[in-house]
Formats: C-alpha cells, structure tokens, sequence
C-alpha cells in the first residue's frame, strides 16, 4: 500500500510541474484552488480553480 501512495504522490508533484512550466504561476494557483475546492467539497473555490484552468487552457 505505500508503493502506491508513493506512486499517485510522484504522480501529483509531476502534474504540478508540468501545469507550472506550462501555464505559469497563475496554472499552479488555479490547480491548488481546484484541488482544494474538491477535497473540502467547496463548490466556489473548485469552481474558479476550473474557470482560470479553461481560460488558459482556450488561450
């Protein structure tokens, strides 16, 4: 079991990076408030996480 906490958590850090050399400072600030958003079931903070994801991504 911890081989795979060790696998999604190395998993995790790799998305950040790649989402932060991509889409910059304001990517890893929508992906921690997206994430965030999700793990307290927060519909407004998920839900603007996911806008300022979109709005880079339609860039």
């Amino acid at each position: 079991m911890p081989l795979i906490y060790l696998a999604v958590a190395a998993l995790a850090i790799g998305f950040e990076q790649l989402v932060q050399w991509k889409y910059g400072p304001m990517g890893i600030i929508a992906f921690i408030a997206l994430s965030i958003g999700i793990k307290a079931r927060n519909t407004m903070i998920g839900g603007i996480g996911a806008v300022i994801l979109i709005m880079l991504l339609a860039h």
